[in-house]
């Protein structure tokens, strides 16, 4: 299904560069055009709904959704923004992290154009771009920001200088938040992705019901993964709780262990986040990726930020998952930067590092 969207254009920015962003790292076409800061036009096909048959993504039938898709949402996004493609200043593709075939077809077709437009290419982090998007939100960001970016594939805590330097503070050491609710979601027999369905779940239940724990919390693990998230333990701590109900003969409680289970993960994702941003000076925290849209998340940073004082920026939830204004907007700020254009031979890199902006 293609779904667009075209904010209105401010004025007086004309003489920016115009990008156009390609993102295809996983199940999403996503085309977006970006001038500067602002959002022209923000186009998705996705292919989810044929991945749902087999509790996940099939890096094949993607890749073929990908090619299929590519011409119709490019053409689409152009008309959405009346713009034609010899208006295009630059062209901004997702290189990695991803699935390596996705991800071919989209730097093969931002390639293409480049060659055909005589346009610099740019191959840049899909997930840096998931919090670089929030500036065509809330505007350019402060020197230094906190980032948190939580989706199916990465819980990853950056700090970002320039909006361009990074640097990783911690990362996931098993499963990532996104992952961790699609495993418990199949367990409890809810349908694929379980994210949304543990999410809406847990709003009907009793987040202090169960007590779950929390990864990487204790004493002996603050000196060494004090940045650092674990989620493999609390999923394996759901599926017992779980299992031992059914051997007992008892219904098990879906609202209570979805909300239990939510909770669990937000207390860890923020407390840990917001102890990084005070032990290094950091006023502004950024939330994004495709597990950003979970309320308990959203609900418990906002609460703990304001106790905090740091200033909460989180995208609204239509630019959480993956699409092309986050790699558009990332385009952008590298270009303004005046950072050196891709060559034309990139590679795509499924594991690309986070310090990695542009290659």
């Amino acid at each position: 299904m293609l779904v667009t969207e075209r904010p209105t254009p401010i004025l007086g920015r004309m003489a920016e560069p115009l990008v156009l962003g390609i993102e295809t790292s996983c199940d999403e076409t996503g085309v977006a055009l970006v001038r500067g800061h602002d959002l022209l036009v923000d186009a998705v096909a996705s292919s989810v709904d044929e991945h749902a048959r087999f509790g996940g993504i099939i890096p094949e039938i993607a890749s073929r959704a990908h090619l299929e898709a590519m011409v119709p949402t490019i053409e689409r996004a152009l008309a959405t923004a009346d713009v034609s493609l010899g208006e295009v200043d630059a062209i901004a593709v997702t290189a990695g992290p991803g699935l390596v075939g996705p991800l071919t077809v989209g730097a093969s077709a931002a390639k293409a154009l480049a060659i055909a437009l005589d346009k610099p290419l740019y191959g840049v982090n899909h997930v840096i771009g998931h919090a670089v998007v929030d500036e065509l939100v809330d505007g350019p960001f402060p020197e230094r920001v906190m980032a948190l970016v939580v989706s199916g594939g990465h819980s990853s805590l950056l700090m970002i200088d320039d909006t361009v330097n990074v640097t990783e503070l911690g990362s996931t050491l098993d499963d990532a938040a996104g992952e961790a609710f699609d495993k418990v979601g199949r367990l409890l027999g809810l349908p694929y992705p379980g994210g949304p369905h543990i999410d809406r779940l847990a709003r009907e239940g009793n987040p202090a019901a169960i007590r779950f724990p929390r990864g990487l919390t204790a004493p002996k693990d603050q000196a060494k993964h004090a940045t650092d998230f674990s989620f493999s333990g609390l999923k394996t701590a759901v599926a017992r709780w779980v299992e031992a109900r059914q051997d007992a003969g008892e219904e098990i409680p879906l609202a209570d262990v979805s909300a239990s289970f939510a909770e669990a993960v937000a207390d860890v994702l923020t407390a840990k986040t917001i102890a990084a941003a005070k032990a290094h000076g950091v006023q502004t925290l950024v939330v994004g990726g495709g597990f950003s849209a979970n309320s308990q998340l959203r609900d418990m940073a906002a609460r703990r930020c304001e106790e905090a004082g740091i200033e909460l920026r989180i995208p609204p939830i239509r630019y959480c998952t993956d699409n092309g204004a986050m790699i558009a907007a990332l385009g952008s700020a590298v270009v303004r930067r005046g950072l050196p254009p891709s060559s034309l031979d990139i590679p795509v890199d499924s594991s690309m590092p986070l310090t990695t902006v542009l290659v």
